[in-house]
């Protein structure tokens, strides 16, 4: 549950930042700040869902999902097909994430 969490969380963030993006780099309608934010709470809120005893371990260990998630929508929503090196570093940041997040605790 905790990676479909994360999931929706990055997919809410980036959508929410893309619309600042879109407005401010893309020229876009400031209407786009509208979506933009209400997918900026949404992600704030997906990421309290997650368990965990501290916040900062919680969102350390969404990091790596968070990256991943960028390239996917590099790829797909801005056709920018991910190089080698965004896939070995997104790999790294994985493995990074799930240390953090399932590593044992004493």
């Amino acid at each position: 549950m905790t990676f479909l969490i994360f999931a929706a969380a990055s997919l809410a963030e980036i959508a929410g930042c893309f619309a600042f993006w879109a407005w401010l780099r893309l020229g876009r309608s400031a209407w786009w700040l509208v979506p933009g934010g209400i997918s900026l709470a949404l992600f704030a809120i997906l990421l309290t869902r997650v368990e965990g005893e501290a916040a900062g371990r919680t969102y350390a260990a969404y990091g790596g999902i968070y990256i991943l998630a960028s390239l996917l929508w590099l790829w797909i929503v801005e056709d920018q097909r991910p190089d080698r090196f965004d896939l070995a570093g997104a790999a790294l940041c994985l493995a990074g994430a799930g240390i953090i997040l399932f590593g044992p605790r004493s």
